[in-house]
Order: C-alpha cells, then structure tokens, then sequence
C-alpha cells in the first residue's frame, strides 16, 4: 500500500485501544507479534472532565520502543488507536486542552443544540450516538463550556496522528479516524462535512491522509531517547477496527466481513453494497477503509458487556453446563450496554436465571455470537466471515457464529488483530489466508438455540 519495496521487516505498532495501551512488533514476513507490552488505558477523572493519560503512554511508549530496538531492531513504526477521539493542539505543539473521554457523558447537555448543528447521516454515515461517541458532539461541547479554547487552538488532529506527531513533528489526520461516526466527514464525497466549518475550525483540521501514507521520520530528540535511526519512518495511522481490515482489502474472494472484537465488536462488510441504506437508530454507521472507501459497518460493546456479566468470574463451563443451558433455554437478551448497539434503550435480561457461574459464561458468549449475526445482518454482511480479537479464541463463540453465518468463519491467527493490520500498511498486502485459520462445521443444536433467541429479540423489540 505504499510505495516502498524493501522486504518485510519489523515493525514497532503503537496500538491504543480503549481498555489497554499497547507496543506490539510485528515480523513484517510471518505476520506475527514478536513481543507485545501493555499498560492500562485509565481514564483521569479530571479535573477540568475525565480525559485519557496521554503523557503517561507516551513515557511508557518511548521506553517501550527503546528497549525493542535495542533487542530486536526496529525498522518503522505504524499507529492504531480506538475511535471518536481527538486531540486540540495550542501554536506549539502542547495541549489545548486534555483529550476527552468519549464516555463522559457531559456532551449530552448540550445535546439539543448541537443536533441543530450536526449534519444528517445523509451526509456523514455517522449515526447520532451518546455523550461524546460523535466526536463533533465532543467538540461542539468543549468549545462551548471554554470560550477561550478556539482561539488558543491552532491545529486539531485525529487521535493517531497525535502519536505521529511527537514522534515526527508532523500532522495530519486519517481518512479513517475521520470516518469513524465523527460527523466530521462525508464518506462518499471523501472530504469534510459541513460541520467543520460550522463548529470554526475548518483551517484548523489538519489536512487528511491516507493511513499508509508516511508521515515522516523520527525527530533527532526521538532518535537520541530510544536509539532509533533517525530514517526510520512513520506512518500516517490508521484507526483501530479499520486496521483489522487491512489483510482483506485486495483480494478477489468475493464479499467479506470483518468482525473486530475487543472492548467494541465491530462489524464491516467488505462488498456490501448497503453504505446509503442502513438504518443509523440501530447504532450501523458508515467506517472508511485504508482505501479511502466507506465500509457498511454495526457495532455494539461486547467486550464491555462480557466484563460486566462476568464480573471477575474465571468460570470454565462445563458440558454439564452447556447441557443445562441448551436444556431450559438459559438465555442472555439484549442489551447489557443499552447507551449502544442495535437495541439502544433496551434492557437486559434473562430468559432464566443461569444457575451457575459456568452456565453464565456460556450463555454469554453464544449472547455475543447472536449480537454479531445480527449486526452482520444489518450490514448486508454476506460473504466469508473473519473474526479478530479475543473473542476469536473463545470456541463458544466462534461454534455459534459458524454456525449462523453460511458462507462459513474463520478466525484471525494474531492476538492483535489491529496490529498486523497496521503494520500491514508498510509493505504489500499478505494473502488473507496466511493469517486465519478455518473453523469447522454448524451444529444443529446451536441452530435451534438461536432460533429461540431470535424469536425472543424480535417479540420484545
């Protein structure tokens, strides 16, 4: 995807998801994590509001970066980081002010007027979400309860380029962070919205780039930390759930969805004809790929809800639990986050209460398997089914996705999806079949299950 054609080699990935911080180096000819370090992504409480630990990852990523290219060697850097975020730069560089959390729900109270402002998902594929998941909600907001915030920003940036920035000193934004349900974007006539211009910061957007595109080289300060050659380059960036697309985008298997699990589970259809035909009140919404192209995509807050129901069981089902649970039809009934998904504003509940702790588990995960086949439905997804993240290695799962999805599932090799992804973008793509491996056949007792829970979703809708 770029013009580079040097051999693979490895690549260091800063990759910022919403529940963890990561480094990951990628062997850029196996495809493959050669070491991953972690910190938590806490959110400060505030004051001024809670925002993300910015400077916290970035000591953590510079020692991180030095210490793998003292053992390993590194030979450029990609980024990927999570959606609806934004960072507000002053003339120098510094903050603005502190990067907001998306869940903070103090945007809602100035909900009203800036649904007066925003432009229709006409226009942006952006459907209208809760506290500041539409990072023009998020904008709109600050700038509103800080008047003197405008005027002190000279430059506004999409969250991975903020990386790339201290790393190179460059800025700019990506296609796909500001096609993330930002409402600062229109998909379809790849450009900026109207909203830009109306919230008055249209010259202060940094310009838009492709995510493979090479923002630069490292800074002689950043090359004397961590020991880096001051030539290694750095990509432009790519958002999160679009970096789990990157394996698939060019090859010629016919249509093909992508889940990406972790604290999101989004879901993309490769293919899909449907980007002007969703319904946006189910939480669908428009992504763009590496490729600059929309994406029909739905989403819920699976891993989030996985955490919740779980509440710290490590519980193993047994198939006495299964048994059980298939037996009296112990079923999980949306939505467990009820701020997002296909059934906002609806509340858990159980067909019948679980029992044990391995009856929980269970049902919960053949749950988030039947949430999946439904966004997958809105989507249009029909081809070839992909499944990366965590959920990928919880056989529950994947046995009931497998066997609700006809054109069969596969779940992605990685352990970090979104980091092969990324560092995907230095080089030529890979064949997708070289990172996923085939999952066996539908079982017919799932099938009735699910039939069940259809039945039950569509009578309480």
């Amino acid at each position: 995807m770029t013009d580079l054609t040097m051999a693979r080699k490895n690549v260091a990935v800063i990759d910022v998801g919403k529940t963890n911080a990561k480094l990951a180096l990628v062997d850029g000819n196996t495809l493959t994590e050669v070491a991953v370090v972690t910190r938590p992504n806490t959110v400060i409480p505030g004051p001024p509001y809670p925002h993300f630990d910015l400077e916290g990852h970035w000591q953590f990523f510079l020692e991180a970066l030095k210490a793998f290219n003292t053992k390993y060697g590194i030979d450029a850097i990609s980024i990927t980081t999570h959606g609806a975020s934004i960072v507000l730069l002053q003339a120098d560089g510094t903050l603005a002010t502190p990067m907001l959390d998306y869940e903070f729900d103090g945007p809602n109270a100035l909900a009203e007027a800036y649904d007066k402002l925003r432009p229709p998902f006409s226009e942006t594929g952006s459907p209208r979400l809760a506290g500041g998941l539409n990072v023009g909600a998020q904008l709109h907001w600050l700038l509103k309860t800080d008047p003197a915030l405008l005027s002190r920003t000279e430059h506004v940036i999409t969250y991975p380029q903020y990386w790339g920035f201290r790393l190179t000193g460059n800025m700019a934004c990506d296609v796909t962070s500001l096609g993330c349900h930002t409402d600062l974007w229109n998909p379809w006539k790849r450009q900026p919205s109207s909203l830009p211009a109306r919230l008055g910061i249209s010259e202060k957007l940094a310009a838009s780039r492709r995510s493979s595109e090479v923002l630069g080289t490292v800074s002689d300060g950043i090359s004397r930390i961590t020991g880096l050659p001051d030539n290694t380059p750095v990509l432009c960036g790519i958002h999160d759930s679009n970096a789990s697309l990157v394996p698939y985008l060019n090859h010629d298997d016919g249509p093909t969805s992508v889940v990406s699990t972790g604290t999101w589970v989004i879901c993309m259809a490769l293919g899909s004809p449907n980007s002007k035909e969703l319904d946006s009140d189910r939480d669908t919404l428009v992504n763009v790929n590496a490729l600059g192209e929309p994406v029909p995509s739905a989403r819920f807050m699976g891993g989030r809800e996985y955490e919740i129901i779980l509440n710290g069981s490590l519980s193993i089902p047994t198939d006495e639990d299964r048994r059980e649970v298939h037996e009296k039809h112990i079923m999980l009934l949306p939505s467990v986050v009820s701020e997002s998904g296909p059934f906002r504003g609806q509340s858990m509940s159980w067909s019948r209460e679980p029992k044990t702790d391995g009856q929980k588990v269970y049902a919960l995960s053949l749950y988030l398997a039947l949430m999946t086949d439904f966004c997958l439905g809105l989507i249009g997804g029909t081809g070839a089914t992909v499944v990366e993240g965590p959920f990928a290695k919880n056989g529950d799962y994947v046995d009931m996705l497998m066997t609700l999805r006809e054109r069969g599932v596969a779940t992605a090799k990685s352990a970090t999806g979104t980091s092969v992804g990324a560092a995907m973008l230095y080089q030529e793509l890979a064949s997708p079949n070289s990172n996923v491996e085939r999952c066996g056949s539908p079982n017919p007792m799932l099938l009735e299950y699910a039939r069940k829970w259809q039945s039950s979703v569509t009578h309480c809708q």
